[in-house]
């Protein structure tokens, strides 16, 4: 019988004094297995947290390397650890703070190839993903497994929250979201921001979750809703119920294996292959286009006046996207624009809107002002 070690009681005090908790459910985190998907914001307080409660066997998925900015939110990793792989910036912490649990990485993209096999040797799923299409593939693969999914998400000031468990009684995430947004449509976190705290409160309130869940203690987020606005230090909760229509947990469900998500989402396009679109030109196009006198280009940047500000491309003319309805009459729909954003998909909606106004001579700038940071000036900086 699993027993805990003289070291343990005393690392674990402070929950062994809890009634809810004790020495039961202190063996009870011991004994249970969480797989995080994501070493990033939200799955960095989760990580750290769930280590430090004394969770026995915790699993981390993440295929990306630290960067520079990541450091702002993501507090697994450390400026030492920049260019490294998260999982082992994660490795290296969480062993620090916790030496008595054991530690899977998997440095994998979760795809439905592999989410079956990952997922199933778990006893919780914690979702720490940003995207969605790993949400409704992580959503999909739990439902399957019948394993609770402690969902988490985050965008500028605001954060979401619930506990996805149909085969519980619950709704699952297709209930709530039937339908991914248009593609473009929401920006990442990347594009519109995010505050750096927000996925600390949000992280811990996920870590939160998964600790009642295995220690059968309180009432879950299972069938709630919970949003957090930080600017206004507000939480709501709205109650979610199963959709009996739901394709997927409903009463006449149309899904019963997994999916290609990204299709299903439309991000399996020309911005995730090596494909260029035919309205697409790359930095170095661009650049050849400004240098060559017989080709006069302008260069229009429809990203925020805040980013403008923290870097821009030299002689570009600020237009946002979000004014663009409004302004695109200042444009001479002779003239030959280059269009460019962040990493290429505002540029891609701007061009397209552009189109329909009678504009033909647009280009959009593949990879955006980051692209040309990289390749052709080093000196803008990336943000």
């Amino acid at each position: 019988m699993m027993q805990l070690q003289p070291e343990e009681i005393t690392r674990y005090a402070r929950h062994l004094s809890l009634p809810e908790v004790g020495l039961e459910g202190q063996l009870k985190l011991k004994q249970a297995s969480v797989l995080c998907i994501g070493a990033g914001g939200l799955g960095s307080p989760v990580a750290l947290y769930l280590a430090a409660a004394g969770i026995g066997r915790l699993g981390l998925v993440d295929f990306d390397q630290v960067d520079l900015s990541n450091l702002q939110r993501q507090i697994l990793h450390t400026t030492g650890n920049v260019g490294k792989s998260k999982l082992d910036s994660a490795h290296q912490t969480l062993s620090q703070i916790n030496p008595h649990i054991e530690l899977e990485m998997h440095p994998v993209r979760l795809n439905r190839d592999n989410a079956m096999q990952l997922i199933q040797k778990y006893d919780v799923v914690v979702d720490g993903t940003d995207n969605f299409a790993t949400r409704y593939l992580t959503n999909d693969a739990c439902f399957l497994l019948k394993k609770p999914n402690v969902h988490g998400s985050i965008f500028r000031f605001e954060g979401q929250l619930s506990v996805f468990s149909p085969h519980l009684g619950g709704p699952c995430y297709r209930c709530l979201f039937p339908e991914p947004p248009p593609p473009g449509m929401v920006p990442s976190c990347a594009e519109g921001g995010v505050l750096g705290v927000l996925p600390g409160v949000m992280g811990c309130l996920q870590a939160t979750e998964t600790i009642k869940i295995i220690l059968g203690a309180g009432q879950t987020m299972m069938g709630r809703l919970l949003t957090y606005h930080a600017l206004d230090m507000k939480f709501r909760e709205l109650k979610l119920r199963r959709d009996p229509g739901c394709p997927l947990c409903g009463d006449h469900p149309e899904i019963h294996e997994l999916v290609d998500y990204d299709q299903f989402c439309g991000t399996a396009s020309h911005q995730t292959t090596n494909d260029m679109h035919p309205d697409e030109v790359t930095v170095q196009d661009m650049k050849q286009a400004l240098e060559d006198p017989t080709h006069a280009i302008e260069v229009i940047d429809v990203r925020e006046e805040e980013e403008y500000q923290l870097a821009r491309v030299e002689g570009a003319r600020l237009l946002p996207l979000s004014q663009l309805a409004e302004r695109y009459q200042e444009l001479d729909p002779e003239q030959s624009y280059y269009l460019h954003c962040k990493a290429g998909v505002r540029s891609m909606k701007a061009l397209e809107f552009l189109r329909q106004q009678g504009f033909g001579n647009l280009k959009s700038v593949r990879g955006g002002i980051q692209a040309w940071s990289y390749e052709i000036d080093p000196a803008v900086p990336l943000y």
